[in-house]
C-alpha cells in the first residue's frame, strides 16, 4: 500500500528533473540527510515536522550557512529515512520529501497531500541561477512582497530588487518590499533563503512552473506546510522571527506630513490638536529638522538651529504633553552635508573597487552611503541615534533604504550592492533593535521603515506602503498590498492615509480613507505639503468627519491592542484575508475589496467616488452585524448594502466580544479600570469566546516578565439564557485592579427578563436594542452575568 501512495505522489508531477544529475549516495548526519549527486551535494533539515529546508551545492562550491532571515532553531530527533529500491523517503510526522533515485527528483508531500516538487532543480545559465519547481493548474500564488497586482499574483515575473514607485495607483510591479516567499492555495509556502537580487516567476509562461532566478548566493528554500492559513503564518513567523509587541501609542494618532520646516511649526500644530480636542499621540518630522532645503542636505543628521532653535526644550515640552517625537533619517551622506569628512575619516562608506568611498549623483545631491554591513557603518550610525535618544526622540524613521539608489559597482562588508541590496533596510532595521535591545533594553522601539526582507518583522519594524498617490485607485491597492505583507509576516504594513503623492484635492477621498484607517494597523495620516494630511488644517466639516474616526480608532484600543498581542504570540496578521476562514471557497481566494480586522471585525473599504452602494460576502460560520446600526446580516450569503457617508461597511461576528473604552485625548491616559465590553448574540452561535490583553504599554517584554493580566470572555446561550463568564489571568509581577465593566448586549432585541450577576439580581438598561449590564470585576474573581429571556 506504501509503494503505492509513493507512486501516486510522484505521479502527481509529470516532469522527472535535469536528466543530467545522476543519484550517487547518502548519509544521514546528525540531523541533516546529504544526497551526494553528479553535479553537487543536496541538504535537508527539518526545522520542525511541518518545516523542511532544502539546499543544493554545486559542485566546486562551499556551503555559505548563513542566513539573514532565518531565526528558528532546527528540532533534532524528528526525522527518519527509509530506503527502498528506487526511492529515498526523508520524514517527520508531517512532511514528506520523496526522493526519486533515477530520473532524479525531489518531491514534497504533507499529510498524504503532494505540494510541490522540483522540476529541473538547480540550473545555471549565462546570467542566472534558477531553482524551479511544479506547480498543478489550479493553485492560486501569493507572495513576492509589496505590489498591487491583484490578490492572486499567479501569471506575474516579479523583480526582486527593492524600488520606490512615487505616486502609483492601482498597479505597482515593483515597491519597496521584494520578499522571495511564495504562498499557495494548496496551504504551503516555500521561503527562498538568498538575499541577491532576482526574479520570482509565478507561471508567467502558464506552463505550470515556479522558478527562483538570483545572480548569486545561496540555493537554499523551505518548504513550510500546514493545516490552516493562521497555522502557516505562525510556522512561517517561527521560521523568520515574531514581531515584537510594540508600544501602545503606536496604535493612536500620528500628526505627520512632508514636512514640519520649523520647531515653532510642530508646536503650532500640536497646539491645533489640543484646542481641537482631536487626539493624537505622535508628531513625525520629516527632513526639514537637518536642513532648510531637501536637495543638499542629507546627511547632516542634526539639528538646524536656525528653524529648530531648542530642540531639546521642543521635545521635553512635547513629552511633556505624552507626545512623541519621530526623527526622519536617511542612509545617504552627501559630500555636501556637514558630516561627510567625518564619514570619510571614520571609514564608515561603501567602497569603490579601490577602497575609497563610492560616490556618486543621484536626485538629493551627491552622495556616499553608508555601509551598514561594515562594523564601523554600524557604530557611527547608532552613536547618532543614540544621542537623539537621550535627547528624548521617541521613535526612528528610517527612509529611503530601498535604498533609493545603490549603483552595482558599490562594494559593502558583505559584498557588492547587488548582492545586498535587498537586505539593506532589513539590516538598517537590525542595527536600531539591537541598539535599543544593548542601551535602551526596557524601551520598546518605534522603527517606521520603507523597506525590508523576509523575516524584517523580528525588528519591529512599522512598515509603510511608499508614495502612494493621492488617488481613488492608490486607495484602493492598499487593503491587497497590506494583506499580501500580513500573509508573508509583516503584521505591520499600512498607508500614508490620504494618499502621498499629488495635489489632488477631495475631502471625500480623505475621509474614506480615515474610515478604511480605523481598521489597519498604523493610523498615520502623510501626505506631501500641496493637500494638508492632519485633521486640524481642514475646513469645519472635514475636520469634524476626520475627529469622528480618530476619536473611534482610540475607543477601539483595547481590541486592537490585543490584535497586537496575538501577532506577537502567533504571528497572525491584523488584517487577514476571507480565504483564512474557507480556504476551500475558491472564489473567496483573489478576494482583497473585503477582509477581516482581527477575527471578529469584517470591513469593507470605498475605493470609488460618490459610491452608494457595494456587495459584501459575509463568512459562513456566523451571522453578522452592523457596527453602527446592529443590522444582521446572514452568513453564507452575499448582500448589496447600501453605503453612507459617516462610515464604511463594517460589521461584527455573531458571537464576537469587543472591548472598547471612551474617547480618550492621547493613549497616556488609556485605562481599563472602566471599559465597554460590546456582546453580539448570535443564535446561530451558541458558544463563543474572546478575550482582552493588558500591560503598561511601554516595558519591552512585558509578557514575558510576567508582567500583564489577560481578561476571558466565554459565552453559552440557547433558547431561554444568556450566560456570561470573565475571568482573568495575571502575569506574577502585575498588579492588577478593580474593573467597572459595561457589558452591553447586542441584537437580543431588549428581550431580558431578569439579569444576574454571580448570582445576585443586577439591575439593567434597553437602550436602542441594548441592554446595559453594570458589573464590578473585582481583581482575580470570575464573575457569571446571566440573562434570562422573555
Amino acid at each position: 500500500m506504501k509503494q503505492l501512495f509513493i507512486y501516486l505522489l510522484l505521479s502527481t508531477f509529470a516532469f522527472a528533473q535535469n536528466a543530467n544529475r545522476k543519484y550517487e549516495s547518502y548519509k544521514k548526519t546528525n540531523n541533516t540527510l546529504e544526497i551526494k549527486t553528479s553535479d553537487g551535494l543536496y541538504l535537508l533539515k527539518p526545522y520542525s515536522e511541518k518545516i523542511v529546508e532544502t539546499s543544493f551545492i554545486p559542485k566546486g562550491e562551499t556551503f555559505n550557512t548563513d542566513s539573514h532571515a532565518v531565526v528558528l532553531i532546527p528540532q533534532k530527533g524528528i526525522s527518519k529515512v527509509k530506503e527502498t529500491k528506487n526511492t529515498l523517503l526523508f520524514s517527520t510526522k508531517g512532511i514528506v520529501v520523496t526522493i526519486e533515485k533515477s530520473p532524479f527528483k525531489i518531491s514534497y508531500s504533507y499529510k498524504g497531500k503532494a505540494l510541490l516538487s522540483e522540476k529541473n532543480g538547480y540550473v545555471k545559465t549565462a546570467n542566472a541561477e534558477i531553482l524551479d519547481f511544479n506547480l498543478n493548474d489550479t493553485e492560486v500564488l501569493y507572495g513576492g512582497g509589496s505590489r498591487a497586482l491583484g490578490m492572486n499574483r499567479r501569471g506575474n515575473r516579479l523583480k526582486l530588487y527593492n524600488r520606490a514607485q512615487y505616486g502609483y495607483a492601482d498597479r505597482a510591479e515593483l515597491l519597496n518590499f521584494c520578499i522571495p516567499v511564495v504562498l499557495s492555495s494548496k496551504m504551503y509556502a516555500v521561503h527562498f533563503d538568498n538575499a541577491a537580487i532576482g526574479y520570482l516567476d509565478l507561471d508567467s509562461k502558464k506552463d505550470n512552473t515556479l522558478a527562483y532566478e538570483t545572480i548569486s548566493g545561496r540555493k537554499t528554500y523551505q518548504v513550510i506546510a500546514a493545516d490552516s492559513w493562521t497555522d502557516l503564518t505562525a510556522s512561517y513567523t517561527d521560521l523568520t522571527g515574531k514581531q515584537p509587541l510594540p508600544a501602545r501609542w503606536t496604535f493612536g494618532n500620528f500628526s505627520s506630513r512632508f514636512g514640519y520646516h520649523s520647531q515653532e511649526e510642530v508646536e503650532k500644530t500640536i497646539e491645533k490638536f489640543k484646542n481641537d480636542s482631536i487626539p493624537v499621540d505622535a508628531i513625525i518630522i520629516d527632513l526639514y529638522w537637518f536642513g532648510k532645503t531637501i536637495q543638499g542636505t542629507l546627511g547632516n543628521l542634526d539639528w538646524d538651529k536656525e528653524t529648530f532653535p531648542n530642540p531639546t526644550k521642543m521635545i521635553a515640552d512635547l513629552n511633556a504633553k505624552d507626545i512623541k517625537t519621530v526623527l526622519i533619517t536617511e542612509p545617504f551622506v552627501l559630500t555636501t552635508s556637514s558630516k561627510w569628512k567625518e564619514a570619510v575619516a571614520e571609514k564608515i562608506l561603501a567602497t569603490d573597487q579601490f577602497g575609497k568611498p563610492f560616490v556618486y549623483d543621484f536626485y538629493f545631491g551627491n552622495t556616499g552611503i553608508i555601509d551598514l554591513f561594515k562594523t564601523e557603518g554600524k557604530q557611527w550610525f547608532w552613536s547618532i541615534y543614540k544621542n537623539l535618544i537621550h535627547q528624548g526622540v521617541g521613535g526612528l524613521w528610517g527612509d529611503l533604504g530601498e535604498p533609493e539608489m545603490f549603483p552595482s559597482e558599490a562594494f559593502t562588508a558583505k559584498g557588492k550592492a547587488d548582492e545586498v541590496h535587498n537586505i539593506y533596510g532589513h539590516n538598517w532595521a537590525k542595527l536600531i533593535a539591537d541598539g535599543y535591545k544593548k542601551d535602551f533594553p526596557a524601551t520598546r522601539p518605534f522603527i517606521l521603515m520603507r523597506s525590508g526582507y523576509s523575516g524584517s518583522q523580528q525588528f519591529g519594524i512599522i512598515p509603510w506602503s511608499g508614495d502612494v498617490g493621492r488617488s481613488w485607485g492608490g486607495l484602493q491597492s492598499q487593503t491587497e498590498i497590506a494583506l499580501q505583507m500580513g500573509m508573508q509576516g509583516i503584521g505591520y504594513m499600512h498607508s500614508d492615509l490620504g494618499g502621498f503623492a499629488g495635489d489632488y484635492f477631495d475631502n471625500e477621498l480623505y475621509i474614506r480613507w480615515l474610515q478604511y484607517g480605523v481598521f489597519q494597523p498604523i493610523f498615520r495620516p502623510h501626505a506631501g505639503e500641496a493637500v494638508a494630511s492632519e485633521p486640524v488644517y481642514k475646513d469645519i466639516v472635514t475636520k469634524a468627519e476626520a475627529k469622528k474616526q480618530v476619536e473611534l480608532r482610540y475607543q477601539m484600543l483595547p481590541y486592537n491592542y490585543t490584535l497586537a498581542f496575538e501577532n506577537n504570540q502567533k504571528g497572525t496578521p491584523l488584517m487577514r484575508p476571507l480565504l483564512f476562514e474557507e480556504p476551500e471557497n475558491q472564489a473567496l481566494q483573489s478576494v482583497c475589496q473585503t477582509y477581516f480586522w482581527g477575527n471578529d471585525f469584517l470591513v469593507t473599504p470605498i475605493t470609488k467616488a460618490g459610491l452608494t452602494s457595494t456587495t459584501v460576502y459575509f463568512p459562513k460560520n456566523n451571522n453578522w452585524f452592523d457596527f453602527y446600526t446592529d443590522a444582521e446580516q446572514l452568513g453564507g450569503t452575499t448582500v448589496t448594502i447600501p453605503v453612507a457617508k459617516e462610515h464604511i461597511p463594517v460589521f461584527v461576528r455573531g458571537g464576537a466580544f469587543i472591548p472598547m473604552i471612551k474617547t480618550i485625548q492621547n493613549t497616556s491616559k488609556y485605562s481599563l479600570n472602566a471599559f465597554d465590553l460590546h456582546f453580539y448574540f448570535d443564535a446561530k452561535t451558541a458558544q463563543s469566546q474572546g478575550k482582552l490583553y493588558n500591560d503598561d504599554g511601554t516595558t519591552a517584554n512585558a509578557f514575558e516578565k510576567g508582567a500583564f493580566e489577560i481578561l476571558n470572555f466565554n459565552s453559552a446561550s440557547n433558547e431561554k439564557t444568556v450566560t456570561l463568564t470573565l475571568t482573568t489571568t495575571t502575569g506574577k509581577t502585575f498588579q492588577s485592579a478593580d474593573k467597572n465593566i459595561s457589558i452591553m448586549l447586542h441584537n437580543l432585541n431588549g428581550k431580558a427578563k431578569k439579569v444576574t450577576v454571580d448570582g445576585k439580581n443586577s439591575s439593567f438598561i434597553i437602550k436602542d436594542k441594548t441592554i446595559e449590564i453594570p458589573v464590578i470585576s473585582k481583581k482575580g474573581a470570575k464573575n457569571t452575568i446571566l440573562i434570562q429571556l422573555q
